[in-house]
């Protein structure tokens, strides 16, 4: 399951749970709309794909076991590993490539 990490790896800014300004990449890297779209230009700077919208989890238990306060987001803050420097290169090396052909 998802970890929901609790902050934008570049900028620090908070996105709990409900944040529907959080995007992930396929390795779950967490990042803001605004980063993703005016610094990264959707390329993942750990791995180097696109980004979708952070999936909710639910609040509530409709089923069994299924919801947030059985499955708790993460509390770990995670920062970004790259020099920033270093990352635009490698954002402009990528970003006109599709996604899908990464």
């Amino acid at each position: 399951m998802l970890q929901l990490r609790p902050n934008c790896e570049y900028c620090d800014k908070d996105l709990p749970p409900s944040a529907t300004e959080a995007r992930i990449c396929s390795y779950e890297c967490t990042f803001c709309v605004h980063c993703v779209e005016t610094v990264l230009f959707n390329v993942c700077p750990n791995c180097g794909g696109g980004f979708v919208p952070r999936p909710i989890r639910p609040v509530t238990e409709r089923r069994p076991g299924v919801c947030l306060g059985r499955h708790p987001a993460s509390t770990k803050r995670v920062r970004l590993k790259w020099d920033r420097a270093e990352l635009a290169g490698f954002v402009r090396t990528v970003c006109d490539v599709a996604p899908q052909e990464r």
